[in-house]
């Protein structure tokens, strides 16, 4: 009787512990605006940097949109790291503002208008 009673808390507990596992690495999806982003090549950008990330699933940038949706698992990672990567792939990220030393290394076209910069900028004639 004794045995059947340890088999019996030990696979509650096993369960418990399982359970409690699952619950920890919950993937979550969040939203963030990236204004900075110009182009095609901003877009690539940012998803290469986040293709071997800790804990961040999957990255679609909308260049249209100027927004990132990024599915990340809640025990590896949090949204606020997820900002500073892409700030430190030298973009906006909502409140995060890009690395000044990435950015200036970013291909004219991917950086801001008011720098030079821009799909389509054209140039004025003098």
């Amino acid at each position: 009787m004794r045995i059947i009673q340890l088999v019996l808390v030990l696979l509650l507990t096993g369960a418990g512990v399982s359970m409690a596992q699952v619950k920890k690495g919950t993937l979550a999806t969040a939203k963030i605006k990236v204004p900075s982003v110009q182009c095609n090549m901003c877009k690539d950008a940012i998803q290469r940097y986040f293709l071997k990330e800790e804990g961040v699933k999957s990255m679609v940038v909308d260049v249209k949109k100027k927004e990132a949706t990024v599915k990340y698992y809640t025990d590896r990672t949090n949204i606020e790291n997820i900002k500073t990567g892409i700030a430190n792939a030298g973009y906006d990220a909502d409140d995060v503002t890009a690395n000044p030393d990435s950015y200036n290394d970013l291909p004219k076209c991917c950086k801001k208008p008011e720098d030079g910069g821009g799909p389509l900028n054209p140039k004025k004639k003098g």
